[in-house]
Parts: C-alpha cells; sequence; structure tokens
C-alpha cells in the first residue's frame, strides 16, 4: 500500500490493504436454508427487494422475479428509520417472519435492516446479512453488538461521512472480530437538490483501491429517483462495486416507503440485462486496483 494511503486512513488500519490481504471474500452460509455465497470473489452479487416489507403476497412475489432475474439476496425492511413519525414503521417481527418465509419458497438470503441493540438477537435469528444504515453509521455501540453476532455486516455510509469516518466505522466491526463486513456506498448529502443524494462514484473506486472490503453500490438511496437507478448502477459496475442493493416494488405508487426510487418489475429485469457488457470491465477494474500495491 502507498504511503500516503496509509497515512490518510491510519485510523482505520484494520479496513486497508497489505501485501498480505488484498481481498476479503464474506460468506453468506445458512445450510438449514441451502444458502451459500460468496461476495468480493468473482461474482457480482445483486440485492434486491422492496424497501419497506408490507405483506406476504408483496414480499413473495418480489422475491420471486428478483430471483428468477439475477438476484442472490432480498432486501426488505420490517424496522423502519423514518424521518417522519407519522410515516410507516414496518411490521416488526412480523415483517421478518415474512422475508424467512419468503427465503423458504426462494432460497434468496435475506439482508435486512437492524436499528437498535435491543433487537440485534432478534434480527439476527431471521437475517442472513444484518444492515446498518446511514443514521447509525457512527452508532459505534451497535456496530458491536452486531459484529458480536458473527453475522455478515451490510455497513451503509452515512449521508455526511467521510471516506475516513466510513472507514473508522468499519474498523470497529473488525477490532470486534468479525471480518465479514460489506461496505455500502449509498450516496451522501450535498448542497444538490435535484436529487435526494449525491452517489459517490469515485469514493467505490476510491475503497476499491485501499480497502480489502467488498464494496455495495445503492444506486436507489444514491439519487431517490426510479429513473436515474439504472444509469448509476451501470456506473457503480464501471466505478469496480462487488454488488449492489437495489429497490424493487409490484407497484411503486403504491409503496409504503420509497416508491420514487423503486423499480417495477419490468424495470429491474431491463436494468440487469442491460448490466451485462458493463459486468465485463471488472476484470480491468481488478488490475488497475492491484497497483495501489506497488
Amino acid at each position: 500500500m502507498k504511503q500516503k494511503w496509509l497515512e490518510q486512513f491510519d485510523e482505520a488500519p484494520l479496513t486497508l490493504k497489505s501485501a498480505n490481504h488484498t481481498e476479503t471474500l464474506v460468506r453468506v452460509d445458512n445450510p438449514e436454508c441451502g444458502i451459500r455465497l460468496e461476495i468480493g470473489g468473482g461474482e457480482f452479487a445483486i440485492m434486491a427487494g422492496p424497501c419497506s416489507v408490507e405483506n406476504e403476497e408483496q414480499i413473495v412475489t418480489t422475491a420471486e422475479y428478483v430471483r428468477a432475474n439475477g438476484a442472490q439476496i432480498l432486501r426488505g425492511g420490517a424496522f423502519k428509520p423514518r424521518s417522519s413519525p407519522y410515516a410507516f414503521q414496518g411490521l416488526g417481527e412480523a415483517g421478518l417472519k415474512l422475508l424467512a418465509e419468503a427465503r423458504r419458497r426462494t432460497g434468496l438470503a435475506i439482508v435486512t435492516e437492524l436499528l437498535d441493540e435491543a433487537d440485534v438477537d432478534l434480527v439476527a435469528d431471521y437475517a442472513d446479512i444484518l444492515q446498518i444504515g446511514s443514521r447509525n453509521s457512527d452508532n459505534t455501540s451497535l456496530h458491536v453488538a452486531a459484529a458480536l453476532t458473527g453475522k455478515p455486516i451490510l455497513l451503509k455510509r452515512g449521508m455526511a461521512a467521510t471516506v475516513a469516518d466510513f472507514l473508522r466505522a468499519a474498523n470497529v466491526i473488525l477490532d470486534h472480530g468479525n471480518p465479514n463486513v460489506l461496505l455500502c456506498e449509498r450516496g451522501i448529502r450535498t448542497f444538490e437538490t435535484a436529487t435526494r443524494n449525491t452517489f459517490d462514484a469515485a469514493a467505490i473506486s476510491l475503497l476499491k483501491m485501499i480497502s480489502h472490503l467488498p464494496v455495495i453500490a445503492d444506486p436507489s438511496h444514491g439519487c431517490g429517483r426510479s429513473e436515474l437507478v439504472p444509469a448509476l448502477a451501470r456506473v457503480g459496475v464501471a466505478a469496480g462495486a462487488d454488488g449492489m442493493i437495489i429497490e424493487v416494488h409490484p407497484t411503486p405508487q403504491r409503496a409504503y416507503s420509497d416508491g420514487d426510487q423503486s423499480l417495477t418489475f419490468s424495470e429491474y429485469s431491463r436494468m440487469i440485462a442491460e448490466l451485462e457488457p458493463w459486468l465485463a470491465t471488472r476484470k480491468l477494474n481488478a488490475s488497475l486496483f492491484s497497483e495501489a500495491l506497488a
């Protein structure tokens, strides 16, 4: 690793590449459900599903569709951190049970958000991957509690977090004995108001260059507008992401949350088909990022 990167990110040493550790493969294992995945290797991981779990028909129908169109992991929120106290807050454990039923029917792994230390054991009982969202990006006690479950953790970048802040948060999880961390670039808050957030593709390339951890792109939150999601998904692939997380809903106009950024089924399948030539850039990116060790 070049000295300038070691110095700039020296407060997160466990996240940085070294001559002996250039890549972490995050393993998602659930033998009871027949799930065995590796994220960070040659395959591109796709996580897809609705922002919120609403009912059985919605989540199972979505799971079946995304499974048939390239997804290996089902996303869906059972506990929702909403800006308004009057907005839908999620179904809680009932939502977790519906996710488990969708997994049983499709074989998809589950990623869902963890909001509170009090719910760590509950969520870990159902989820294959624990998501720590942007609102909890600096919640160290939650990071530690999640780390101690041993479950893979999808850590989203805080909406005002620098790359250094982001890596320090990941370092906490690694320092507590959990090596299975996925870094998720989901856009940051800037002066721009035309989009919900500003998707930071440069951060993806930088993280792939300096860190051994897999990087997941979130173009849905990255812009907050469904019509821009396919283009940003291609950008994420070209920037070197190891996978992406996409919001998909049967009827976005009736979604309980994040309908504006959710793709319809047909939009999702078209986006996946259009990604194929962009995925061919991954080998080029791998060779470029390896130069960071020179």
